[in-house]
């Protein structure tokens, strides 16, 4: 039986498969002014493609999240590769007859749900994979969510040029079903009871440490203060990078008075950061604990936005601008460890679904409230220092959650030591 146990790292490759594959969501706005100078659609009703993938994301992860944990990853991972590779050739449908609505029905909405699916199907199986090196395994993953543009933009960009839209819709749609259908098929939960070599060896004090808060179900976890204080920390977390991420180029010519292309250059390398970030903060939070890496986070956060308004040191502005990214992709990443710890692994992909909905929402408020306030005082200022207001109450929760945490464990230690 030993010897039929799949490897663990071939697990961690094929959803970092799946994962690339859908994270080239984030690479929507090449398509932008193609599709304008095509079929002079608006800006704003382009743009509304990707925020109705993100929201279908978020709503299929939350309400399909107990499916993927009833079927497994395999199956789950094949209807993800369904969808979108559908969505993708439906897009590309959409394109050659000139319909915006089939467009947001296609790309959008069928795509979005793939993205969803597709995002939770290969986490819970890490997780259970790795119980030792939780971060490091989702930390893989998520990376290659946020890794996915730099990839995929450049090769878009060429493909459009050469075979135009439909056909680039097309081509994607048929590599991103292959490789993420080829990846569900090695995807697996691990055998019952199953642990790695290196954790079968250890004194019962140090297993001790590795033991979970809870084995809640994900209708149960979604009854406790610690479900909640997790969403909020994680809206709070996405809310504000993604409205940065959504006006980085304006406002650093604004603020710092970078050039154009300066300015545009310093959005490429955000990427970098939020992909490093995703591995490095994952990885980071097995050693130091993952409520010290939100704590962390948030207390970063502060301090980067309540500077942000009042530099205009141009390499001062960049370099607080990275270290936003790296926390913001470092709070994808470090959630599903968190959730592992706080919940266990019985349902942990559906409760991943259900945070996850901290994601949709965050995907509409962030850059509707920092374009909104934007356009109303003719400065991001406000904006800036808002968010700086909710990075003290995320820093706060942060801190709360610890005190819920530390009760819990007390009274199961009392109850072990009672029984």
């Amino acid at each position: 039986m030993a010897n039929k146990v799949k490897n663990r790292w071939l697990i961690a490759a094929a959803a970092v498969g799946i994962h690339i594959s859908i994270g080239s969501v984030y690479s929507w706005s090449v398509f932008t002014n193609p599709l304008r100078e095509k079929h002079n659609w608006g800006l704003s009703e382009i743009s509304l493609t990707f925020s109705i993938a993100i929201l279908f994301l978020g709503l299929s992860a939350a309400f399909m999240g107990h499916f993927v944990e009833r079927y497994g990853p395999r199956i789950s991972g094949m209807i993800a590769s369904a969808c979108f590779g559908a969505g993708l050739i439906g897009a590309g449908f959409a394109d050659s007859i000139g319909s915006l609505y089939m467009l947001y029905f296609f790309y959008g909405a069928l795509g979005g749900i793939g993205l969803g699916i597709g995002y939770i199907t290969p986490v819970s199986s890490l997780v259970k994979w790795f119980p030792d090196r939780r971060g490091l395994a989702t930390g893989l993953a998520i990376m290659g969510f946020g890794f996915a543009s730099l990839i995929a933009s450049p090769v878009i960009a060429k493909l459009i040029n050469g075979i135009g839209i439909s056909n680039t819709f097309y081509l994607l749609g048929a590599i991103y079903f292959g490789l993420m259908f080829l990846s569900s098929l090695y995807l697996a939960p691990p055998p019952k009871n199953w642990q790695p070599e290196g954790m079968k060896d250890k004194d019962q004090k140090e297993e001790k440490k590795t033991n979970d808060l809870a084995q809640l179900t994900a209708n149960e976890a979604v009854k406790t203060v610690r479900f909640w204080a997790l969403w909020s920390m994680l809206f709070i977390n996405v809310t504000c990078g993604i409205a940065v991420i959504s006006v980085a180029s304006p406002m650093a010519q604004d603020i710092a008075g970078l050039s154009a292309g300066a300015a545009a250059t310093m959005v490429g390398i955000m990427g970098l950061f939020n992909g490093f970030g995703r591995i490095g903060w994952a990885s980071v939070s097995d050693y130091i604990g993952r409520p010290n890496v939100y704590t962390t986070f948030f207390a970063l956060q502060t301090v980067a936005f309540l500077l942000l308004p009042n530099v205009t040191n141009a390499f001062l502005f960049q370099l607080l601008v990275y270290v936003i990214l790296t926390c913001y992709g470092g709070g994808f990443a470090s959630i599903p460890a968190y959730i592992g710890d706080l919940f266990g692994t019985k349902q942990l992909g559906a409760i991943h679904g259900y945070i996850l909905t901290a994601w949709a929402a965050a995907g509409l408020v962030g850059p509707l409230v920092v374009s909104w306030i934007r356009e109303t005082t003719n400065s991001y200022s406000l904006t800036l220092y808002i968010f700086t207001g909710a990075f003290v109450a995320a820093l706060a929760i942060s801190l709360l959650i610890r005190i819920n945490i530390r009760n819990i464990r007390k009274a199961n230690n009392d109850t072990q030591a009672a029984g």
